[in-house]
């Protein structure tokens, strides 16, 4: 009977689409260590003081916010509890929302012809634009493009 597994289905179904992956553990316990951050101006008091990006969009494939770095962490080395930038979205309000980080290594530190970095299991990618290696983690923003992609379509600019 066709009507049994349709109602078990519906049945199971909760109406907020797929579930989403469940947030490796490192990566929760880096969200939970950014709670200071939810501020911008918190976070720039603690040294993300250097707007490296105005808001960044690509179309259909989504924004990146606006990234504010703390210099003193570009230092060739990744360190999955200190992020080189937090990536905010800017509010219609004014107002700056946290949605994820960005590890950050030089070409100059580590050269593009290098195998690349690695944090939570991902390689990071190379960016020719800004000569670095560059890993996104969208740790306060779904991104149904995947918790590691570079662009989020759910965070506007």
């Amino acid at each position: 009977m066709v009507l049994a597994p349709v109602a078990w289905g519906v049945a199971c179904h909760d109406g907020d689409g797929p579930t989403a992956p469940a947030i490796p553990p490192a990566v929760q316990q880096l969200k939970e260590s950014l709670a200071p951050y939810s501020s911008l101006a918190l976070a720039k008091s603690a040294g993300y003081d250097l707007a490296l990006t105005d808001c960044m969009s690509n179309g259909d494939e989504g924004a990146m916010g606006v990234h504010w770095a703390n210099v003193t962490l570009i230092d060739g080395r990744a360190d999955a509890s200190h992020p080189e930038a937090l990536i905010y979205e800017p509010g219609t309000d004014g107002q700056a929302s946290l949605v994820g980080v960005e590890y950050i290594v030089p070409y100059a530190i580590v050269p593009k012809t290098s195998p690349a970095p690695e944090l939570f299991g991902q390689k990071f990618t190379q960016n020719e634009v800004f000569a670095v290696w560059a890993l996104h983690v969208w740790t306060h923003r779904a991104n149904p493009s995947g918790l590691f992609a570079s662009w989020n379509p759910r965070v506007h600019c």
